[in-house]
């Protein structure tokens, strides 16, 4: 069994990556008419008129022909007499200079995608090792989940500073420190002998993986004009979808044979070489000024991200009205209203939040927001019912999003090249038309529903998702004047992991709620005052009884347990179900407001 799956994993990466190679690699550029007249080969400009006599019209034509006989003679005469030899060195220069740009640019954007990719891949893994780290270090759930909240709050921390991070010590520095950072956090873990050891070495793992990602996007931002940032930010998209898309089913399989620590210690030689590359190929690709530091920006900022994804991630444990999650709620709100009110005052603001004036991002951050929640929360509650519900296994659960994953890589390239051309409007229109009908199909799960069947609904949905992710996000930025790039970028990543997070919360605590809901109706109906359950009940005791060759009264006991799993089985199945029909209206907000989204003007001021 184990074979056919790495033949069918393999095969999928194979297809992604030969799909993305034929897409990417360069035509011939066809040549403009007065470059195409340039390189024909023509005769040397005749030297025939009307005052001639016969015998020098005679002379004259002999020396043509002998002159087209010989091909070198005339192409060498033709050049030198249409082009200089300056004007040739001239150009010359200028492509071995477009061609020398063209290559930083590729090395520069390699070992950025690289180190996104390993800190994304590095998420995913752990995942599905939460249970195996529980066991191996004797910690409660309670404590354990504070690896992924832990390191969503210093993500969380991190992004409104990255915009001063970057006009401080330039691209090259910075992402040369993040990559350390990882490499450094990754190490700790892997070597962590105890729970604090390890939630030290995560701390510093998020302390990189932080500002990785906002730093790709504004060095995409700078290198890449607006006309080509959808097919560039396409490639992006193929990176962050096909490191989720690979970590499931590696961890799965991984966490199946070997240790949880091994999840760490086969991202430390990516990191590694990332660093090596980073020293040999990195580049500031924007300027270094000397920003003034705004701490207090810092301090509200901290405090208010902080307190608000802490009470957002706490929710899905322990329920909205929890005082921990309404104080820390409260808490992150006010300091949120104080970090804004601060940056707006202020005459250097840490984040220049004055981008949000500009409408198409602004609209273009709200609607990507909004697509966050929906499909965060949806990758959250499908692995739950694959998994707690149907049995399926981890690396079976990682198997079923593998396809749809590959799907949205390859797409995301293409979708990005059409952006290019018509815009966001309708790529998103017809993106989210096709989200809103998959997810409504999510509603309708049973006991029943085909492994084959989910796994065509999700590749669906995520080609839907493929023409959304990126092209939304860059028509926003593109409004922007390139001097607020990095503010832009900052700002929408804050947005965007702030809503996921909330979309993940509130998921997950609708389907806690009307499980619940859901469970006192089947236990108000299912009581012995009905005639019909009652003797239903008693057939299922004697029939058990008989089968496990024990007393009557040890059948009942078993009976009341198996309708108990059954009863608890279908009640999560019913609230997953209630989930995905607010993921849906969700998405369907999203999809009325994309039609609002207009084509960006660049602002080059």
């Amino acid at each position: 069994m184990s074979i056919y799956i790495t033949v069918y994993a393999i095969l999928c990466i194979l297809v992604l990556l030969l799909i993305n190679f034929g897409f990417f690699k360069q035509k011939k550029p066809k040549l403009n008419q007065t470059e195409a007249e340039n390189q024909e080969v023509k005769s040397p400009p005749s030297r025939i008129n009307k005052n001639m006599n016969q015998q020098d019209l005679s002379n004259e034509v002999e020396e043509m022909l002998e002159a087209n006989a010989i091909a070198e003679p005339a192409l060498e005469y033709v050049q030198a007499e249409v082009q200089p030899k300056e004007e040739i060195s001239r150009q010359s220069r200028q492509t071995e200079k477009e061609t020398e740009k063209s290559s930083g640019t590729g090395k520069i954007l390699s070992a950025l995608m690289l180190g996104a990719f390993v800190a994304i891949l590095n998420q995913t893994l752990l995942n599905v090792a939460i249970p195996h780290i529980m066991n191996d270090l004797g910690v409660s759930a309670n404590t354990v989940q504070w690896l992924s909240t832990g390191y969503m709050l210093v993500n969380g921390i991190l992004i409104p500073v990255t915009a001063y991070l970057i006009e401080k010590f330039g691209t090259r520095k910075l992402f040369i420190s993040a990559i350390s950072l990882f490499t450094i956090g990754s190490l700790v873990c892997s070597l962590s002998f105890n729970f604090t050891m390890l939630m030290v070495g995560r701390v510093i793992q998020a302390s990189g993986a932080g500002i990785i990602m906002p730093l790709l996007m504004t060095v995409f931002f700078a290198l890449f004009p607006p006309e080509k940032r959808g097919k560039a930010m396409g490639l992006m998209g193929v990176v962050m979808i096909f490191a989720p898309a690979i970590g499931p089913t590696l961890s799965g399989w991984l966490i199946g044979h070997y240790s949880w620590r091994l999840l760490f210690d086969i991202v430390i030689p990516i990191g590694v070489i990332d660093l090596i590359l980073s020293f040999l190929w990195m580049k500031d690709v924007t300027k270094t000024t000397n920003p003034k530091f705004d701490f207090p920006g810092l301090l509200f900022s901290t405090l208010g991200f902080g307190f608000l994804l802490y009470g957002f991630s706490e929710a899905g444990n322990d329920g909205w009205s929890s005082g921990t999650v309404v104080v820390s709620l409260t808490i992150g709100v006010l300091f949120i209203l104080a970090f804004i009110w601060r940056e707006l005052t202020t005459d250097k603001p840490m984040l220049d939040l004055r981008v949000f004036k500009y409408d198409i991002f602004a609209l273009t951050t709200i609607i990507s927001m909004i697509v966050n929640m929906a499909m965060f929360g949806a990758m959250i509650l499908l692995p739950i019912y694959l998994q707690n519900i149907r049995g399926f296994t981890a690396l079976e659960s990682g198997l079923l999003m593998l396809p749809g994953a590959i799907v949205m890589g390859i797409m995301s390239p293409i979708s990005g090249a059409l952006f290019d051309k018509i815009g966001a409007r309708w790529l998103g229109v017809i993106g989210l038309t096709i989200t809103v009908i998959t997810t409504w199909q999510f509603t309708k799960l049973s006991m029943s529903t085909s492994y084959t069947h989910l796994m065509v609904l999700y590749v669906l949905r995520m080609f839907g998702m493929s023409f959304i992710m990126m092209t939304i996000m860059t028509e926003g930025l593109n409004q922007l004047p390139r001097h607020l790039g990095a503010h832009g970028t900052a700002a929408s990543n804050t947005a965007r992991q702030v809503a996921g997070s909330i979309g993940t919360a509130f998921l997950v605590t609708v389907m806690s709620s009307r499980s619940d809901l859901h469970y006192g109706q089947y236990l108000s109906t299912m009581t012995s005052a009905n005639p019909f359950i009652a003797g239903q009940f008693s057939q299922l005791t004697q029939g058990l009884s008989a089968l496990a060759h024990v007393p009557a009264a040890a059948g009942k006991q078993l009976t009341t347990y198996v309708l108990y799993g059954q009863v608890m089985k279908q009640t999560t199945i019913d609230g997953i179900n209630d989930a995905f029909i607010v993921s849906t209206i969700i998405a369907f907000i999203a999809l009325v407001l994309v039609f609002f989204v207009k084509r960006a003007q660049i602002k080059e001021q």
